[in-house]
């Protein structure tokens, strides 16, 4: 399948109209949307917008390559767009974008579509290519230079003998590469290794990691006989193989920006070499900025493999609610089986198995596998204890340092050992140790601290349950899903389990508010907004009544000055009327589709959350400048 099969006439701009980063995504999503190629714009920008949160797509060069795999795409498609002038895309060496490329791959694409897609990465790493591009001056002159130029690629390709490592004298490179969608970045950081290291006269085999699986796969005897390794990826890749060689580990894009830096500290081997320490895979640069590592990232590995549970059986437990508050207990005059059913489901199993799964995966992203079991034990006695949530994070940052100290006590043993440490060495003395420590030393503090806080709370005065709400629900607005936003929500979980109600219903309305404020002051205010953001603000009103707090983003960053104090304030006031009319929220999720289950009177729930939209949407309204 050819790129033009996938590029037509009908997905091509030549002329881009608008000269921000969100508008040109809004460009071209609309062009894409207009020929056909998609089953829900929304949702696909959706997309696109995700895929950007985690790392910019524009490469630098003057190229952006935004992408997304959904199934809000009918077909998968190319759309190209050219822009004179440049485009602040916050690309990687800071430069103006020119060309955009936005590929959209369907959730159900095949390999032949992938492959077409991702080889699109291969041909833009020809500067030539690029400038006859950039002054193409017809749609039939875009659509003639790409298949010629990927021809040529083609016949390159069947004439050369061997691609996968290009032989030489020198000594042998390894690398592996791979994005978190698997379709560009993953290509282009391998094109931009192999053609440095043919430049410098460089043996390199390199593996890709993309959306149509592992392609051009290491073998043992390539790792045995590799004086180094590098893996560019921002996605997970398995270490395992590489233990004892030198690794230079980093973000995909500096593979594309930076091949010469990383070829040539393998060349001189400046790299550690690779230990089984228990640390996670996901990639970490050598000097640069690492995101969410740490306490955070473990963290919020355990809280996302939690959340479906949580989420699952709250809106199970809440919907009991419905027969009556006690009508699932058989000894009730309200009982009744069907309520008997969603607790049991909910309640009874898959909220009973939210700490164990909490404390599970947080061990086993600071240990790998062997830690996930002494988690899993370790959080499940904290449940069984009564310690709680916090019992069930101590349990797993226990058990998952517990296997690393393992993994280094065992590591002398000799080789022909090496099998049963997975198998038996850590899973017994990890279990062993974690359940010791949880019995007799966790487990009861943390019951007393839990216990203190629920009489904390229970015992707290209307003004300060008043400034508990107004410092949750603005902490939901200040970063909009990131760090802080997720520890109120994850307290909101811990006090769910406590059986405290309240706090979570300010969280969940101060996580509203931010896209409902933008949404409404997108209507009230039309002189102040483009039409992108006018057609982005009717998105709002969904995703702000589904309780996603992230559809407010790309307004943030639009104008961060204005839009985020105003979000901050607005949720900060919706969190303390939510405290101030006594709603309780046994639902950690669900937006206004959980409202009805309220503890409380439902409609002054929806009038705290409006009353917060509101004052956001007139306080953004009133700062910004209409636009000219």
């Amino acid at each position: 399948m050819r790129i033009t099969e996938l590029l037509k006439a009908d997905t091509i701009i030549l002329d881009l109209q608008t000269s921000t980063k969100e508008t040109v995504i809004d460009e071209l999503v609309n062009k894409l949307d207009s020929a056909g190629r998609l089953n829900n714009r929304s949702d696909f920008k959706e997309a696109i917008l995700k895929r950007e949160a985690q790392s910019t797509t524009g490469i630098g060069e003057g190229i952006a390559i935004p992408h997304a795999k959904t199934s809000a795409v009918k077909t998968p498609a190319i759309a190209f767009g050219l822009s004179k002038q440049g485009v602040d895309y916050q690309s990687l060496d800071g430069q103006p974008s020119h060309l955009f490329f936005m590929i959209a791959a369907s959730e159900g694409a095949n390999n032949a579509h992938l492959e077409t897609l991702s080889r699109l990465s291969t041909l833009l790493m020809d500067v030539g290519f690029r400038e006859s591009l950039l002054n193409a001056t017809s749609v039939d002159e875009v659509l003639r230079l790409i298949d010629e130029k990927e021809a040529e690629v083609n016949q390159e390709n069947e004439q050369q003998i061997n691609t996968d490592i290009k032989k030489t004298n020198s000594p042998l490179i390894l690398a592996v590469t791979g994005c978190p969608t698997g379709i560009a970045h993953t290509y282009m950081a391998a094109d931009s290794l192999k053609a440095k290291a043919k430049e410098m006269d460089i043996s390199i085999k390199v593996q890709t990691n993309g959306s149509s699986g592992i392609k051009n796969q290491l073998t043992k005897e390539d790792i045995a006989n590799a004086i180094a390794i590098i893996v560019a990826a921002d996605t997970k890749v398995d270490m395992e193989p590489f233990v004892g060689k030198k690794v230079i580990q980093v973000p995909v894009a500096q593979a594309i920006r930076r091949p010469t830096e990383l070829l040539e500290k393998a060349i001189n081997q400046d790299a550690p070499i690779y230990q089984r320490t228990g640390k996670t895979e996901d990639n970490e640069s050598s000097g640069g900025k690492n995101e969410r590592i740490g306490f955070y990232k473990h963290l919020m590995n355990g809280v996302s493999n939690m959340l479906p549970f949580v989420v699952g059986g709250g809106i199970l437990i809440a919907l009991s609610f419905i027969f009556g508050i006690n009508a699932s207990d058989p000894n009730d005059p309200s009982y009744n089986p069907i309520a008997e059913a969603l607790m049991t489901i909910g309640g009874g199993n898959a909220f009973a198995l939210m700490i164990p799964v909490l404390a599970g995966f947080i061990a086993m992203s600071i240990a790998d596998r062997p830690g996930f079991a002494p988690g899993m034990v370790g959080g499940f006695m904290a449940a069984a204890g009564g310690a709680g949530f916090l019992g069930g994070l101590i349990a797993g940052f226990l058990a998952g340092y517990i296997v690393v100290g393992l993994k280094k006590l065992f590591s002398g043993l000799p080789q022909s050992l090496e099998g049963i440490k997975p198998v038996l060495l850590f899973p017994l003395f990890g279990i062993l140790i974690t359940g010791l420590l949880m019995m007799f030393v966790i487990n009861d503090p943390a019951k007393a601290i839990n216990d203190a806080m629920g009489t904390w709370l229970a015992g707290m005065g209307t003004s300060n349950l008043v400034l508990l709400g107004l410092v949750l629900g603005g902490m939901m607005a200040v970063d909009m899903g990131g760090p802080i936003n997720k520890a109120a929500f994850t307290f909101g979980i811990a006090m769910i389990d406590a059986g405290n109600l309240a706090p979570h219903a300010a969280i969940m309305a101060g996580g509203m508010v931010p896209p409902l404020g933008l949404a409404i002051a997108t209507s009230i205010f039309k002189n102040k907004f483009t039409k992108a953001e006018k057609d982005a603000g009717k998105t709002c009103y969904i995703m702000g009544a589904s309780f996603i707090t992230e559809g407010a983003i790309p307004f943030a960053a639009a104008d961060p000055g204005r839009v985020i104090p105003s979000a901050i304030i607005g949720s900060a006031i919706a969190g303390a009327l939510t405290m101030m009319f006594g709603i309780g929220l046994p639902a950690p999720h669900g937006g206004m589709f959980v409202i009805p289950l309220v503890n409380g009177n439902p409609l002054l729930y929806v009038v705290a959350i409006l009353v917060g939209s509101i004052v956001t949407a007139l306080m953004v309204g009133f700062w910004k400048k209409p636009i000219k």
